[in-house]
């Protein structure tokens, strides 16, 4: 069999990746590279290796270790190194079978630098002698890490003898937990009706909230227009589970801005713009856009319109996942993608579980479409002018099937890794649909 080395449309691979065939195309199916973002793009596969690639696909440097996510650090919170990366950098050989999607099972967390030597590495020194950190990290401009964590245990009130719950550390250059914060502590804060916390106590489902992002604010408009609320160093995070959407105040550790659980209804019809927020479901990646990028000040978040909340959200037959833009002080969606704006039916745009969206300095947006291995970038009017499937394939979570699954992809800018990293930008146009086959 002769197989061709030629891209296949956005059109056909959407489909063809949601349709789960046996043979599909992989590695960078299209590029502009004059409307794209031109950057590496750094990202973790299911056969647990991190890689980070040029806008050709072309692995410029790999890891021996899955992140959770992987990050190339900001030199400009690490003493300007460069090159230097967030891994998980050891799993326990025993495994929790409540783990799927959590950090049970992580034991160490680490920086490697650009040549793999482990720079820093916290493992034992945890408060429960393993990092079990999952789902977001991130190094601080002060040299601290701040991490997102579990920590399993009997929370009063609870129907569950033992409930995973979320905590949030941040640790200094030496180990030691100088914040912490529990997710379980403030429940109260979330925007949950009485009725909606007796089905989150009486769950019994382990893995109660299952936060999946946190973020320092960074610096931003509303704070420098007096809005406390978005200090540079208070935290942003959403819960899967719950769909909802908060942010913390580091001093105190108490809720000072939420969005949901509770939204009006999705229509997928409604495409005006600005409207009110409606229903998130199983969202993944809110982060505040920062200062200096297009649309700076408002939340990107990925909303995966997967089956989450207390009670159930109910899903409408056609939609797929989007992407959001929404300004925190109106609650209004601002700008938003879904595979409709791309010229496909909604649900050609869809992963139910995982995944993440960043806004780029030109104005596009790099969304990873976690559940079938897809990055790409969108300008704002939803062209696609790059698309990478990711070629490495590994165990499905939760089970022994194969996929080529992937939790987060993130941009990495040409100045974070060292000078002379190489790299290619060669334009990749996709033939139409009716002229890429396979043929004898």
């Amino acid at each position: 069999m002769k197989r061709t080395t030629l891209a296949l449309s956005t059109l056909l691979l959407a489909a063809a990746v949601q349709a789960a065939p046996s043979v599909y195309p992989t590695g960078v199916t299209r590029y502009d590279p004059a409307k794209a973002w031109n950057s590496y793009v750094i990202f973790s596969a299911a056969d647990l290796q991190t890689r980070l690639i040029d806008m050709n696909g072309n692995v410029v440097r790999d890891w021996p270790y899955r992140g959770f996510p992987a990050a190339v650090i900001d030199p400009a919170a690490n003493n300007g190194r460069r090159g230097d990366v967030l891994l998980q950098t050891a799993d326990t050989e025993k495994k929790d079978p409540r783990a799927v999607g959590n950090g049970l099972n992580n034991q160490a967390i680490g920086v490697l630098d650009w040549d793999g030597k482990k720079q820093w590495e916290w493992s034992q020194q945890a408060p429960d002698g393993a990092a079990r950190q999952h789902h977001d990290w991130q190094r601080l401009a002060n040299g601290n890490t701040l991490l997102l964590s579990n920590k399993l245990h009997k929370i009063p009130g609870f129907a569950l003898e033992q409930t995973i719950d979320d905590v949030i550390y941040e640790v200094d250059g030496k180990g030691k937990v100088v914040w912490q914060w529990l997710a379980s502590d403030h429940l109260n804060e979330f925007g949950f009706t009485e009725e909606q916390l007796k089905l989150v106590r009486g769950t019994e489902h382990a893995d109660v909230l299952h936060l999946n992002n946190l973020k320092a604010l960074g610096p931003n408009a509303w704070y420098d227009k007096g809005d406390k609320r978005f200090h540079p160093d208070n935290l942003i995070i959403d819960s899967r589970e719950a769909n909802f959407i908060a942010i913390i105040d580091k001093p105190t550790g108490k809720v000072v801005w939420s969005l949901g659980p509770n939204y009006p209804k999705l229509d997928a019809r409604n495409s005006a713009l600005p409207r009110p927020v409606d229903q998130l479901s199983g969202q993944h990646d809110a982060n505040l856009i920062a200062k200096g990028l297009p649309g700076a000040g408002n939340i990107l978040v990925f909303d995966n319109q997967g089956s989450a909340g207390y009670p159930p959200v109910n899903g409408a037959l056609f939609n797929g996942s989007r992407v959001l833009e929404i300004d925190p002080i109106s609650k209004q969606i601002v700008w938003e993608y879904n595979a409709l704006k791309s010229g496909q039916p909604s649900w050609a745009f869809n992963s139910s579980f995982i995944s993440s969206a960043r806004r780029l300095p030109n104005g596009n947006t790099l969304i990873a479409e976690g559940m079938n291995g897809r990055f790409f970038q969108v300008t704002p009017a939803g062209e696609i002018v790059w698309e990478y499937v990711n070629p490495y394939l590994g165990d499905a979570p939760g089970s022994k099937a194969q996929s080529n699954w992937s939790y987060r992809a993130t941009p990495v800018p040409y100045d974070w890794v060292p000078a002379g990293t190489p790299r290619s930008e060669q334009a990749v146009v996709p033939p139409t649909p009716n002229n890429l086959h396979v043929s004898k």
